[in-house]
């Protein structure tokens, strides 16, 4: 369908409002009853004089006829239709939807942008709720100290005779345990406050290396500077750093930071970006690895490309888990469960060193397609006689609108909250999918 509402769609249907005939409308513009025909069915198209002289005819304003004015009303309800394809939408009858009614046009596209965000919302809650490990060990502290409290006075109000002794003991238990209760359950609601926003905070040595990296806007200045700058200095002036194991994780991520830097540096960066965009062409141009680029595309390209957009990347080790996570706004990435493995960022684990690219539809973002190139290196820490270590990369950008996108490959964010009815490499059922069975 037409991507911008049809202009003659709009006379026809304000002339029938109005009881205007054909040939009155025609008359009053100056043209042919024929020709107004061919313009009404959207078979020529209008402009300039013309539509200013049929829109006072009309006594509307040019801009709610012309061509184009409810782009964006007409996009909102073609995806709305897409993603519920069995409602079975006239999707070529959008355009009178809109012109007809457009305050019910409206709402659905305001419904449906509404939609697409409480499902990030339940992804993120769907993904802390099932796998964060503080949100476990909170529950189990709470159930415990509850069962506690439960067993020791129901023994107290059991009517029994209890020796004093045993009753302080009891009374002690009980003061102690709910001491314990009102800690765990104030952690909770604290934790849970603090995670309002889901980019920002985190209980894992991880989330607090990506706090500190999000305010950083993943840009290490001082070894932009010097590569050979004291890391220790860098993350000692780090307030978000608490714990010892994020203390090392960020020893870890700044040290292939700086050794990243030493390989492309940002002046020839800068230059090779200003030639072309592509990262296989730019690894060959910069004589570097692909992960290599792809990190150093994160810190970095959102300055050269200002107007391209910035660059999102995801990494993960040989078992799945994602070691390395910068989200771009419409790409969610799991915090703690498993991702969709129709990934390439997995797939490519098969054939290290081969690089992959895709067009990837994320499901439920059906205005939104990613650029995404995925290839997985190997180490070897230890030398030959140790385990080799295998790295996978995928590094992710908004696909540019002024594009047009072959093959597009569907996936989501993780299975649970993907609502592709027919993936083949769905490994649970989606609670998107559960909800509607029940609505129906």
């Amino acid at each position: 369908m037409s991507r911008s509402l049809r202009a003659g769609t709009r006379i026809r249907n304000s002339r029938m409002a109005l009881g205007m005939k054909q040939a009155e409308l025609a008359r009053a513009c100056g043209i042919s009853a024929s020709y107004l025909n061919l313009i009404e069915h959207n078979r020529r198209r209008i402009g300039g004089s013309l539509l200013l002289r049929i829109a006072e005819a009309l006594g509307a304003d040019p801009s709610t006829i012309g061509e184009g004015a409810e782009a964006a009303l007409l996009t909102s309800l073609d995806s709305a239709a897409g993603k519920h394809v069995e409602a079975a939408a006239e999707r070529d009858r959008a355009d009178e939807l809109a012109s007809r009614f457009p305050g019910w046009a409206r709402l659905i596209g305001v419904q449906f942008r509404e939609n697409a965000r409480l499902e990030q919302v339940v992804e993120r809650l769907d993904d802390r709720l099932t796998h964060d490990p503080f949100l476990s060990a909170s529950m189990h502290n709470v159930l415990t100290s509850v069962t506690a409290i439960r067993s020791a006075s129901g023994i107290l109000a059991g009517g029994d005779s209890v020796e004093p002794e045993w009753q302080r003991r009891f009374a002690r238990n009980i003061h102690e345990d709910s001491q314990r209760l009102a800690d765990a359950t104030g952690s909770l609601v604290d934790y849970l406050d603090a995670e309002a926003d889901d980019r920002g905070t985190g209980s894992l040595p991880q989330d607090e290396v990506e706090k500190w990296l999000i305010k950083r806007g993943w840009k290490i200045d001082e070894l932009e500077r010097d590569a050979a700058a004291p890391i220790a200095a860098i993350v000692d002036g780090a307030d978000e750093i608490r714990t010892l194991a994020a203390q090392d994780l960020a020893h870890g991520y700044l040290a292939q930071y700086a050794a990243d830097a030493v390989a492309i540096p940002k002046p020839p960066l800068e230059d090779a970006l200003g030639k072309t965009d592509e990262p296989l062409v730019l690894a060959d141009m910069l004589g570097a690895p692909l992960p290599t680029l792809f990190r150093r595309l994160v810190t970095l390209a959102s300055d050269a490309l200002p107007d391209q957009g910035s660059f999102g990347l995801v990494g993960c080790d040989a078992s799945g888990t994602l070691t390395y996570r910068k989200p771009l706004p419409d790409f969610d990435l799991p915090r703690y469960g498993g991702a969709c493995p129709l990934w390439p960022l997995f797939r490519v684990g098969q054939q290290p060193m081969m690089p992959v690219r895709e067009t990837l539809a994320m499901r439920g973002r059906d205005d939104y397609l990613f650029d995404v190139h995925a290839v997985a290196e190997i180490a070897h820490p230890l030398g030959f006689g140790g385990p080799a270590v295998m790295t996978s990369w995928m590094l992710i950008r908004e696909w540019p609108r002024s594009r047009e996108a072959n093959r597009i490959l569907r996936a989501g964010t993780t299975c649970r909250v993907c609502s592709e009815a027919d993936c083949p490499a769905r490994r649970e059922p989606s609670v998107f999918s559960t909800l509607s069975d029940e609505r129906l």
